[in-house]
């Protein structure tokens, strides 16, 4: 992962915007998000669920997230 003059985290072909990714929260817990540039995901620790990003978009309906277990 490497960071571009403009502010963004280059992961394999998706550019997110880190302003973004600082405003961005959980739609059920209201709590913080974390960046999973693996699997191109968001994730919620206290839901306990990921969000996809496509094509740059983060998809914030719980509907579209995948659950995941603690490791």
């Amino acid at each position: 992962m490497k960071r571009t003059s403009k502010s963004k985290v280059v992961t394999h072909e998706q550019p997110i915007d880190i302003r973004m990714l600082e405003m961005l929260a959980c739609p059920l817990t209201k709590g913080p998000l974390t960046w999973d540039p693996a699997r191109s995901e968001l994730i919620s620790r206290v839901a306990k669920l990921a969000y996809p990003v496509r094509d740059g978009i983060p998809v914030m309906l719980p509907s579209e997230a995948r659950s995941v277990d603690d490791d």
